[in-house]
């Protein structure tokens, strides 16, 4: 038996642009990166590794709905950090075949671009009160946790800005629009 050919592939005006500017592609892995350091920690709680914690503090996640939702939230972040990725690969601009009903299609630079920047500011305006970690008290935690959790949690201010320079980049290269940089 044969298997379906697809008929709506991408039309050649709309397809694959022209590559991401290095500098995109180096924002766009380091965005999937600034989000592990976190990630990791509370899976380290996850664990049972109080990772900074006192032992008081650390009694709140000893809950199977808290391990639950640290591994959740972990897990799901990376994932929307790697999406940034696609912002500067083929399967960003032309779904994979392998997706049922639209693998193939092009995706629209909009449809894209929106949700990236939306994205962007939302995380922007979430981790930048990170800067200024060291303020807030923190008794729950040791001197030397409460150290290594800002400092673990730092990265994250990038996050927004990353995916916003990134997002710009995507759409100006799949609308046409001139680049300020090709590094």
């Amino acid at each position: 038996m044969r298997p379906t050919q697809r008929t709506h592939a991408a039309p050649p005006d709309t397809a694959i642009a022209s590559p991401a500017p290095r500098w995109a592609v180096r924002c766009a892995h380091l965005a999937a990166l600034v989000v592990l350091p976190t990630g990791l920690w509370r899976i380290a709680l996850v664990l049972g590794f109080p990772a900074g914690y006192t032992a008081e503090g650390f009694e709140a996640f000893a809950t199977p709905g808290a391990k639950a939702w640290m591994l959740f939230l972990s897990v799901v972040t990376e994932l929307l950090a790697l999406l940034t990725v696609g912002l500067v690969r083929p399967w960003g601009e032309v779904l994979p075949r392998w997706i049922p009903r639209v693998g193939g299609r092009t995706v629209h630079p909009l449809a894209a671009t929106v949700p990236a920047l939306t994205g962007a500011v939302c995380l922007t305006a979430l981790w930048a009160p990170m800067a200024w970690w060291w303020t807030f008290p923190h008794a729950d935690m040791t001197h030397t946790g409460h150290t290594v959790v800002g400092l673990l949690y730092q990265p994250l201010i990038l996050w927004g800005p990353l995916l916003g320079a990134v997002a710009v980049s995507y759409y100006r290269r799949r609308t046409g629009r001139p680049s300020v940089h090709r590094a």
